[in-house]
């Protein structure tokens, strides 16, 4: 989470310390000016400048989430790029402001003081604001770059927070910070992460359809890198840099890096560098008469001596009295108005209510509707209330959940029970888009509550329109029959592990080591083929084939059992005396194993999903080298899942090509060249290890593998089990 967090707690606290130090320049003024009375007024207008930042982040997150797809991808992109322009400004404002902040703000509190208490609100506000909708713009594009909201969030409020405490160090004089070159600093840092958000967005706007290159990939190391590991996460959490990225993205990340970072650069060389020192008479003439305050005086220690700070204090304790005639004030507290006093509570909450009122009206009354998307009715009693037969092509419906179940819903032919699209999960009350491309031909819901009966809607017809692809649905009788002959296949396998098994613990108990290896991987290889069976498999298969991960003692842990114990033992220099007991357990477990499959429940949908898994876990666990406990066989253990793949995808045959003809040539298209990459590591009966392939070759097997995947994805979801009426 910190990793998502890292770049929102950096704004967090960039931006609530300018906006604090605004906050307490302000403040030191008026308690210097005597003006204590006016400080209500500045309290305002900053919970006025929150409480526009908090609704306008409101705003941004439902409106966005009431789009389409593709608008919601156009929206974040857009509102990403302009993230990066008021950051990018804000760095460089800084940049020049930090050492004329103080000034700048005085002769501010000094015009408003002039002009009312209106206008101590509106300067508070408007001094405020700008830094809090920096913050909510770019808080809400790292959260939807990260894909989560929590570690932003948490980011941002640690920030904040952080901020908060420095301002009141800096205020009290408890505090010195040189606030130019912290500046500066997390200037750098900050103009990193926005090239990144940059890039994010010009990739969003890809995907929206705005920006063209979409499929046009400078690199895609996706299958090389392993996406859980803490430097990937760092890396994408931090910097918003992909796996995967096109050429555009590069460019755009490259160009924006280039660019302002050397202006950036080149400005604080520009700002470090010392001005020509003025004659006395001029420095006399043109001296400016400036407040020290307690904030000013701990954030530029480098620019005064004590004495020159007891000259200028004494200087404005004399201009004090004549700026605040100037400005028509004292220090006495302003008269009532005449006639009714107003609450003192009303102008504050009047200020903070406004804008949240404004934005829950935008939210309410702004959602984005697509143009003539009907909103259709789901539940046992109302399904497809609102549906009328639509136009051919691309259309969009609302499907509001008007019952009290949680429901799936299906747009389908009522004639064949093909879905054209659907939405799983639909709670109640909630409203989700669902997206179907409509031709000509018969149209029905079905709606299918939890825990409840499956109800078809009155079906409509549809003339004219292209073609529509559908999905002819699954249910358990059409994958009966390739359950049986997985589980024959099954059977016969784990008959065969058992004589193998028999075989590696009559090696090791006649002492035979080398025996004992080739047979080990013999079995091992054979295990490895039943892929699907795993999850059905319940506690043998972590007593087979566990690993050492999480165990006190590692690959020594007394807990430590089946074909990966023993591989550790037989190339870890281990005797058949020590490795005996392990091979007789191993035996013993898969007699066990053997004798309780045909009693185990096989799930008929687990089918379709392992053809899918099987290799996922191959690319995550075997190419990565990650379960090899010596052997350097782990190729050898993917080519075992790939044949357990072939088999699975051999009973799914006929449901696969009823459904996608062409999806299965793809496949094996797929396999097959996989297949020609692990034999090339098998010589002499001996496997290549992972570790020594060279650089080409592992990318061409995690390429490949990758490939094979994306190719294999769809099957699960079509032949998913769906219900009927």
């Amino acid at each position: 989470m910190w990793d998502d967090a890292f770049p929102s707690f950096l704004i967090g606290l960039r931006e609530g310390l300018e906006a604090g130090l605004i906050v307490s320049i302000l403040v030191a003024t008026l308690v210097r000016a005597g003006a204590k009375n006016r400080l209500p007024q500045v309290w305002t207008g900053v919970l006025a400048a929150i409480a526009l930042a908090m609704s306008f982040g409101a705003v941004l997150t439902f409106t966005a989430a009431s789009l389409s797809a593709t608008a919601q991808e156009t929206f974040g992109g857009t509102l990403s790029i302009i993230a990066v322009a008021f950051v990018t400004a804000m760095v460089f404002w800084m940049r020049r402001s930090a050492r004329s902040l103080s000034g700048e703000i005085k002769e501010k509190v000094t015009g408003a003081l002039a002009m009312g208490s209106g206008m101590l609100i509106v300067t508070s506000f408007l001094a405020v604001g700008r830094e809090g909708l920096e913050t909510a713009l770019f808080l809400w594009t790292t959260a939807r770059a990260a894909g989560e909201s929590v570690g932003p969030m948490v980011g941002a409020g640690i920030g904040l927070v952080i901020a908060a405490g420095l301002c009141w160090g800096l205020y009290r004089r408890v505090l010195k910070i040189n606030l130019t070159r912290f500046f500066t600093a997390t200037g750098v840092v900050l103009i990193v992460i926005a090239a990144g958000v940059l890039g994010y967005g010009l990739r969003d706007l890809q995907e929206g359809g705005v920006l063209p290159g979409k499929a046009a990939f400078a690199f895609d190391i996706s299958q090389s890198v392993d996406p859980n590991a803490w430097y990937t996460t760092l890396v994408q959490g931090v910097l918003n840099l992909q796996p995967a990225m096109t050429w555009l993205q590069i460019a755009g990340y490259g160009a924006y890096l280039a660019v302002v970072m050397t202006l950036f650069v080149r400005g604080v060389r520009t700002a470090a560098k010392p001005a020509p020192a003025p004659r006395a008479a001029e420095t006399k003439q043109a001296q400016p008469v400036e407040d020290k305050q307690p904030v000013e005086a701990a954030s530029t220690d480098e620019k005064a001596t004590g004495s020159k700070q007891d000259e200028e204090k004494s200087a404005d304790e004399k201009a004090e009295p004549a700026a605040a005639a100037e400005s028509g004030q004292d220090a006495r507290p302003e008269p009532a108005a005449a006639g009714r006093k107003r609450p003192a509570w009303l102008v504050p909450v009047a200020v903070v209510a406004v804008p949240a009122v404004i934005a829950g009206g935008i939210v309410v009354f702004g959602k984005s509707k697509p143009a003539g998307a009907p909103t259709i009715a789901v539940s046992e009693k109302e399904c497809g209330k609102g549906f009328t037969a639509p136009k051919p092509g691309r259309q969009t419906f609302q499907m509001q959940n008007t019952g009290d179940k949680t429901s799936e819903v299906y747009l389908v032919d009522p004639a064949s029970n093909a879905v054209y699209g659907e939405i799983e999960g639909l709670a109640p009350g909630t409203t989700r888009d669902l997206v179907a491309t409509i031709a000509g031909g018969s149209y029905a819901w079905r709606c299918v509550p939890t825990g409840g009966k499956a109800v078809t809607s009155a079906a409509v017809r549809v003339s004219g329109g292209g073609g529509a692809k559908a999905v002819v649905p699954v249910s358990e009788e059409d994958l009966a029959g390739p359950l049986r002959a997985y589980r024959k296949y099954v059977d016969a396998g784990l008959a065969k592990l058992a004589d193998q098994t028999q075989q590696l613990s009559d090696d090791l108990a006649g002492d035979d080591l080398d025996a004992a290896r080739t047979d080990w991987l013999t079995a091992h290889r054979t295990y490895s083929s039943l892929g699907a069976a795993y999850g059905t498999f319940e506690d043998f298969d972590k007593r087979i084939n566990g690993r050492a991960d999480g165990l006190p003692d590692g690959p020594r842990d007394k807990d430590f059992h089946g074909f990966h114990r023993i591989e550790y033992g037989l190339w870890h220099g281990a005797s058949a005396d020590e490795l005996t007991g392990p091979a007789k357990q191993l035996h013993s477990d898969v007699l066990g194993l053997r004798k309780a499959f045909p009693t185990q429940d096989f799930d008929p949908g687990d089918l379709p999903l392992r053809s899918h898994e099987i290799l996922e876990n191959t690319l995550q666990f075997e190419l990565t080298g990650d379960t090899d406990q010596g052997s350097g066989t782990n190729l050898a253990t993917a080519d075992a899942n790939l044949t357990g793949t072939r088999e699975l995808l051999d009973v799914l045959r006929p449901l696969i090509t009823k459904r996608d003809p062409q999806l299965l040539t793809t496949i094996e298209s797929d396999i097959a060249r996989l297949q020609k990459l692990l034999d090339g590591a098998h010589h002499d009966g001996a496997w290549t290890p992972v570790e020594k392939l060279d650089a080409t070759t592992r990318q061409k097997v995690n390429g490949v593998t990758g490939q094979l995947l994306e190719h294999l994805a769809p099957v699960p979801d079509l032949l998913e089990i769906r219900k009927s009426a």
